[in-house]
C-alpha cells in the first residue's frame, strides 16, 4: 500500500474531498483521514470540501462543523486527495482544486475506478474506502475521535456487514475501530437504521408502487419530483429504497430513480450476485461495484428502465 507519511513530506497545504452527494462512505472516509492530519500533522493546512447534500445524523462526527462547503478561490494545495471517488466527474465542485493542485492522491475501492490522479491506492476487493483509511494510518495510530467516521464508513458500505464486498479484514478493521471505544450500536442506529416519518412514507410509496418485469427478476420503482416535493423529502431521504428492493424473493436486480431534473433520472442499482450491476452502470456512462452502482440517464421512466433491462438481460443470457 502507498505510505501516507512519505506522500506528506513536506506538504503545507492538504485539500480531501469525497463524491458528490457525500454517502456515509465518502464522508466517513474523508473525515476519519481529516482527523488523522489534524492529530498526527498539526503544521499541515487540511481542509475538507464536501458538499453539504448528505443527512444531519453524520454531523456527530467531530469537526464536522470544519467541513467547507461552499467551494471558495483557493491557492493551488500542495496534495489533493479524492476519497471514494471512481472518475473525475464524481469530484464536482472541488475538480478545479484537484486539477491545480501540485500533487493528487486518489483512494478508493470502485472496480469503475478510471485510474485517475498522480498516486492511487484503489482495491476493488475492498469493502469501503473507509477501510482503507483505516489500513493506511494503521492500528496504533487510530484514536476514537478517528474511529468514529471510519467505523461509519465501513457499516453503510457494507450494509451493517452483511453485503458480500465484507472480508475477514473488513471484520478485523472494524474490530480495531470498536476497540477504541466508540458507540457501535449507535452509529448503526442513528446514521443506518434511523428514518423520520417522511422518509418512511416514501419508503412505502416506492414499495407500493414497485413493479416486477422479467419474470420476476428485476424490481423497480420510481420517485418524481413531484413526489419528494409532497413528501418534502431530499434525495438524502431515499437511502435504503434501492435495498428495501432488492430483498424480494426471486428479484436477480433491484433499480430504483429518482427525478433529479425534468426528464432526468439517478438510478441505483442492486444486484443479488448474478449480474455485475457495474457493468450495466458503466454502459450508461456510471460506475460502481459489482453488486451496487448508479448512473444519470435522460428520458421516461419506461425508457430508462427499459434501457437498463435490456443491458441486464444480456447478462443473464450469458
Amino acid at each position: 500500500m502507498i505510505s501516507l507519511d512519505h506522500i506528506l513530506e513536506s506538504v503545507k497545504t492538504v485539500g480531501i474531498c469525497g463524491h458528490v452527494k457525500p454517502d456515509g462512505d465518502a464522508y466517513g472516509s474523508c473525515m476519519g483521514l481529516y482527523l488523522f492530519l489534524k492529530t498526527y500533522y498539526p503544521s499541515i493546512q487540511a481542509k475538507v470540501y464536501l458538499e453539504d447534500s448528505y443527512p444531519d445524523s453524520y454531523r456527530f462526527v467531530s469537526c464536522s462543523d470544519q467541513v467547507i462547503h461552499d467551494y471558495p478561490d483557493e491557492e493551488p494545495h500542495d496534495l489533493f486527495i479524492a476519497l471514494d471517488s471512481g472518475s473525475l466527474d464524481r469530484l464536482g465542485r472541488s475538480l478545479d482544486y484537484f486539477l491545480a493542485a501540485r500533487n493528487t492522491v486518489v483512494i478508493d475501492h470502485h472496480v469503475s475506478n478510471t485510474g485517475y490522479g498522480l498516486i492511487r491506492e484503489i482495491q476493488a476487493d475492498a469493502s469501503s474506502t473507509s477501510e482503507l483509511i483505516a489500513l493506511l494510518i494503521g492500528k496504533d495510530r487510530i484514536t476514537k475521535e478517528i474511529a468514529e467516521p471510519l467505523y461509519m464508513g465501513i457499516v453503510h458500505d457494507t450494509g451493517i456487514f452483511q453485503y458480500s464486498c465484507t472480508t475477514s479484514r473488513t471484520m478485523m478493521v472494524g474490530g480495531w475501530l470498536m476497540d477504541k471505544g466508540i458507540n457501535y450500536p449507535w452509529i448503526c442506529d442513528e446514521t443506518f437504521f434511523l428514518k423520520s416519518y417522511r422518509q418512511n412514507q416514501v419508503l412505502g410509496r416506492a414499495l407500493t408502487e414497485s413493479i416486477l418485469m422479467m419474470d420476476g427478476r428485476l424490481i423497480f420503482s420510481a420517485i418524481r419530483r413531484k413526489d419528494m416535493d409532497f413528501y418534502q423529502v431530499c434525495p438524502a431521504d431515499l437511502d435504503g429504497i434501492v435495498q428495501a428492493l432488492r430483498v424480494t424473493r426471486g428479484v436477480e436486480v433491484a433499480v430504483f430513480l429518482y427525478e433529479s431534473a425534468p426528464a432526468r433520472f439517478k438510478v441505483s442499482l442492486r444486484s443479488n450476485g448474478r449480474v455485475d450491476v457495474s457493468k450495466v452502470a458503466v454502459y450508461f456512462q456510471g460506475g460502481g461495484h459489482f453488486m451496487a452502482a448508479g448512473c444519470t440517464m435522460d428520458g421516461s421512466v419506461y425508457d430508462v428502465v427499459n434501457n437498463i433491462a435490456a443491458q441486464v438481460e444480456k447478462q443473464l443470457m450469458d
